[in-house]
């Protein structure tokens, strides 16, 4: 899949899945399993539930997406300095 091909949207992850994938839900009610993109995943930038994320998806397959881009929360910044 090209990149000019995939269709972004955005959307809040529901559910933690196992081997790093993801349930996230997209402002039209569709749920879409999803996993992170390489760059995430050599940064180790965490998601959790609750999350608002970018999602890159395939028009030939809409039920599952890649996560590009996760944005700041600040409630989880805080935990993590807790810590």
């Amino acid at each position: 899949m090209a990149t000019e091909d995939a269709i972004k949207a955005e959307g809040e992850v529901i559910e933690s899945l196992r081997n790093a994938m993801f349930k996230v839900r997209l402002p039209n009610g569709h749920i879409v399993t999803a996993y992170p993109a390489g760059k995430l995943t050599l940064g180790r930038i965490r998601i959790f539930v609750g999350d608002k994320v970018t999602l890159e998806m395939s028009p030939y397959d809409l039920t599952r997406g890649r996560i590009v881009w996760r944005t700041n929360n600040m409630a989880h910044k805080h935990n993590d300095e807790a810590q």
